[in-house]
């Protein structure tokens, strides 16, 4: 695919004799949001693991803009690969604000010898980072929040702040997975809202989702995986219309 921002070709995994992905060659189109869709046990949260560098692959390759990707998560999100997890874990005793800053990678005030010798440019990094936060804060309706601990808001703004730590590092990519989980409709409005306003500015969306009408209305193309193989490849009007993906994942067709 010519238009291709994150590929996999022959990508596999396994544990033990479990194939958990298996031969995964997948095109991810730029200025997406692709939907990933499967039963439990498919391999999609592997598949995310393999993405974003927390397992390594058995064998298959990642790029990212046609360059391999490689090495650890961390090395990922500063080439511009970001993730985000079903269940948050922030530092709950940390301010939602605090939980932001920590984000960007690279730190001046991170090392001990920048700690020390270089405490005018951790100020410096600190009050930009601080800015950037609050700005972020402020897109994804959480700046109200900034001084509250990160363990005491709900789920789905949780959810919010694992959205607004990815977008420090300003990725082009972002894998999310079940965004829509144990969240209320109201915040998960919300949260749809911010994706697809970043979509429009150009930012890529992989998405794991469970809940086929968020799928059906908002991804294109969705990509089906079963026993860690893919089994399907299409917009979302085609998913539908496919027998065996009305039978094994969607039942009754969603209305658009």
């Amino acid at each position: 695919m010519a238009d291709a921002i994150l590929t996999t070709r022959g990508l596999c995994r396994s544990f033990g004799a479990l194939r958990a992905v298996d031969d995964v060659t997948l095109d991810v189109r730029r200025g997406s949001i692709t939907g990933l869709i499967g039963p439990n046990g498919a391999g999609k949260s592997t598949l995310f693991n393999l993405l974003a560098g927390v397992l390594p692959p058995d064998a298959g390759e990642i790029a990212l803009e046609g360059r391999p990707l490689s090495g650890p998560p961390e090395a990922r999100f500063a080439a511009g690969l970001g993730r985000t997890f079903q269940i948050p874990r922030p530092f709950a005793r940390m301010s939602v604000l605090e939980n932001v800053m920590l984000a960007p990678m690279g730190q001046t005030g991170e090392t001990l010898w920048g700690a020390i010798l270089g405490r005018g440019k951790v100020r410096g990094e600190e009050a930009r980072h601080r800015a950037r936060a609050m700005e972020i804060l402020d897109f994804v309706t959480l700046a109200p929040l900034a001084d509250h601990p990160a363990g005491q808001i709900s789920g789905g703004q949780m959810k919010l702040l694992e959205l607004a730590r990815v977008l420090m590092g300003d990725p082009r990519v972002i894998l999310l997975d079940e965004p829509a989980a144990g969240v209320n409709p109201v915040l998960t409005e919300t949260l749809i809202g911010k994706i697809e306003a970043l979509n429009a500015a150009g930012t890529t969306f992989v998405v794991i989702e469970h809940d086929m009408d968020f799928v059906m209305r908002h991804c294109d193309p969705v990509i089906a995986l079963a026993e860690g193989r893919v089994i399907f490849q299409g917009t979302a009007a085609e998913a539908q219309a496919n027998p065996a993906l009305l039978d094994a994942y969607l039942g009754a067709p969603v209305d658009a």
